[in-house]
């Protein structure tokens, strides 16, 4: 039997603002968008995260700035500064690498660890919570974790013991664990897929559970055997062990060597959307980016330019173009052209949308979830 341990950082962004300036502690704290006290300040953008205190107004991740404004307008904003933010993933992730045997990192904030074994030197429980102290003792930073057979579970429970909680679910008791939870409490459940539920009837998991397989399959497709087996804690993923990808890249050759640069940045965008949505899938955000391009008789050129971070397709596509024209000047016929992201870091999509439209965001997510779908080359 199986031990994972999930351990997610609490309210990750604002515990680091106010590591950095205490007078944030105990105020209504809300990440994201323009600060007041920039220039040219504005109601754009949506929220990163935001403190238990601005929750309380009903405030969450991923609202517009300007929503979440009218709900606590006695909040305090920032901007958020991600280099930050990863310094501090980092200082995280090297106090598990010390003690884990295996474990993974999820995203910037949150870890899954393969305990299976241990209960027979240590206990699970007792290793767990040691980790979570050490966390917090070495990095300021308190986090809560979930204790169970499997990724789902584990996540779930953290998820119910947040903040600064454990909860161990002992093996057996998983479906009981989750039957009294709502449909949105499963992992990777958005707003329309909870709509749709809630307009069959379904509300909470234990509904859920009892419909069947196929039902739910011709009404959500594969996602629907997903939901199945979600409702009934199976999940078979395995804890992938951490390594740190530095760049992620693209080339192209072509069988004819071409001169027409319509078609050239075409295969371009083509190339950097196929790109963004793997970073997106990864939950990783790029700082730099290369285009690189060989000219027929094999000479190779390439330029280079950093940026702030992120996955979003509509603020790289500019540089990428702009990039391509200033590397195109021989006008001769080009064989290959390659785009390159480098200096990955772990992050959430919305982290790159500060300045962005709440709908920008929505669209991203409900695209990516049609390739998820349907395969890559589907949009």
């Amino acid at each position: 039997m199986r031990s994972i341990l999930h351990l997610d950082l609490d309210t990750f962004f604002v515990s680091v603002e106010r590591l950095r300036n205490t007078a944030f502690c105990g105020k209504p704290l809300i990440i994201g968008g323009v600060s007041h006290n920039e220039p040219g300040y504005q109601n754009r953008g949506v929220v990163s995260s935001c403190s238990y205190e601005a929750r309380r107004f009903g405030v969450h991740a991923a609202m517009p700035i300007k929503l979440a404004r009218k709900l606590c307008p006695e909040a305090i904003f920032l901007r958020g500064d991600f280099d930050t933010y990863q310094k501090y993933s980092k200082l995280v992730t090297e106090v598990i690498a010390d003690q884990a045997p295996i474990f993974e990192k999820a995203s910037i904030d949150e870890f899954y660890l393969d305990l299976t074994g241990m209960d027979r030197y240590f206990g699970c429980q007792k290793w767990s919570g040691e980790l979570q102290q050490k966390v917090s003792k070495e990095t300021g930073l308190f986090a809560s974790y979930g204790l169970s057979i499997n990724k789902l579970i584990a996540k779930m429970g953290t998820t119910e013991s947040k903040p600064n909680g454990a909860l161990c679910i002992a093996a057996g008791t998983e479906k009981a664990f989750i039957a009294p939870l709502a449909v949105r409490k499963i992992p990777q459940v958005g707003q329309m897929t909870e709509r749709k539920l809630r307009q069959m009837g379904v509300q909470t998991i234990k509904v859920l559970r009892e419909i069947p397989p196929r039902l739910l399959e011709r009404e959500f497709g594969k996602n629907g055997i997903s939901l199945w087996k979600k409702a009934n804690a199976i999940d078979d993923r395995p804890v992938v062990p951490y390594r740190e990808r530095k760049t992620i890249g693209s080339e192209k050759t072509f069988q004819i060597d071409t001169i027409d640069v319509s078609f050239l940045r075409s295969e371009l965008l083509k190339m950097l959307k196929a790109l963004t949505f793997e970073l997106r899938n990864e939950k990783k955000l790029a700082a730099t980016v290369t285009v690189k391009i060989r000219y027929a008789d094999f000479n190779t050129f390439s330029k280079q330019k950093k940026i702030t971070h992120t996955a979003d397709d509509h603020l790289l596509k500019p540089v990428v173009l702009h990039l391509f024209d200033q590397l195109y000047e021989r006008r001769q016929r080009i064989r290959m052209i390659g785009i390159q992201f480098g200096k990955l870091v772990h992050g959430h999509p919305q982290m790159n949308l500060f300045d962005d439209q709440a709908k920008s965001l929505r669209l991203l997510k409900e695209m990516d979830g049609i390739r998820k779908r349907f395969g890559k080359g589907i949009i």
